[in-house]
């Protein structure tokens, strides 16, 4: 059988804290070399594109895909989970709360082991979006965070921005009119937005900041300009190959010869332990989130384990083969 779940059903379940706990044990895996991740795919449609990427968790017995087309009609998210052993198709899930809320949690588990220790942390946030919340969460849910402030070019989205995540986080988070004002202060940054052109600026870099870009998944977006990139001391992103092919920010400055991607680690790496984060408190560090298949399998488990325990959801028809059976 095959458990399908809603949006609504994976919103009773899915939290910040389990995904950042689901995200954490799938990085950690990656960097001991236990995950397989591919790499996004996409066919152009003319005017929407579809996109997919897989992983496998051979040491969870768990393989899977996300998959999603988007265009003028709106966007659709799915993973879907199977056993690695031929078990059949375990889950079905409705993906876009999901999207926002492994991404997000992809940045917090950066920040915990590439940001500089601070009791009390000042967060710039670039960008408005629903994204953008649950980057701010995440972070929130990582590390003490006295104040954060958040420009986007609407005034109306910013001030909407800083009303709703005063209220959930309990923190004052307000409203700047540019993004130097925004960055006055700051010791984590966060770009969170669909811009072709650059938004942070190298010139704009204090000492010691720790960024999370995690807008630029597509060749035609920049969000940092090269300066920026350079700039960082330590650079990381969820899976390089993909980065390769992806984001632009780092191809930009690497095609420009002002960095080779032998320096951009895998954030696995960090997280088992493999390379430091960073190793003093003056260095900026820089996380470029592309999202990748492996979070989706590890935090969609973790959900389809829970309905099941819960009851949630609705039993589908079909499963796998025995062996020998073809």
């Amino acid at each position: 059988m095959t458990l399908y779940l809603t949006e609504a059903e994976v919103g009773e379940i899915l939290t910040m804290d389990l995904a950042l706990d689901a995200v954490e044990d799938v990085f950690g895996a990656w960097g001991r070399g236990e995950v397989i991740n591919h790499s996004r795919s996409r066919i152009a449609l003319g005017r929407g594109s579809y996109n997919l990427m897989s992983a496998g968790w051979p040491e969870k017995g768990i393989v899977g895909s996300k998959s999603y087309v988007g265009g003028s009609g709106g966007i659709s998210f799915q993973v879907l989970i199977y056993g690695a052993s031929g078990e059949g198709l375990l889950g079905i899930l409705d993906a876009n709360l999901m999207g926002q809320i492994r991404t997000g949690a992809a940045s917090g588990i950066a920040t915990r082991h590439m940001a500089r220790p601070s009791e009390n942390s000042k967060v710039a946030v670039i960008g408005s979006g629903y994204q953008a919340r649950t980057q701010l969460e995440a972070v929130a849910g990582v590390r003490e965070i006295e104040t954060a402030s958040v420009y986007s070019r609407t005034a109306e989205n910013r001030d909407g921005y800083a009303k709703v995540m005063t209220e959930k986080l309990e923190i004052p988070v307000t409203a700047a009119a540019s993004v130097d004002e925004c960055l006055e202060g700051a010791d984590i940054i966060i770009v969170i937005t669909n811009s072709r052109e650059p938004v942070l600026l190298g010139d704009s870099i204090g000492e010691g900041v720790h960024i999370n870009a995690a807008g630029a998944n597509g060749w035609q977006r920049r969000e940092l300009d090269t300066r920026a990139v350079v700039k960082s001391d330590v650079i990381a992103t969820d899976d390089v190959d993909q980065a390769k092919i992806e984001c632009a920010d780092l191809m930009a400055a690497a095609d420009s010869g002002r960095i080779r991607w032998e320096q951009v680690l895998n954030l696995g790496a960090i997280v088992a332990g493999t390379n430091p984060g960073r190793t003093n408190a003056s260095q900026v560090t820089l996380f470029e989130s592309q999202g990748v298949a492996m979070e989706d399998i590890s935090v969609g488990k973790r959900v389809l384990d829970i309905a099941l325990e819960r009851g949630i959801g609705t039993q589908l028809p079909g499963g796998g083969m025995e062996a020998g059976s073809l």
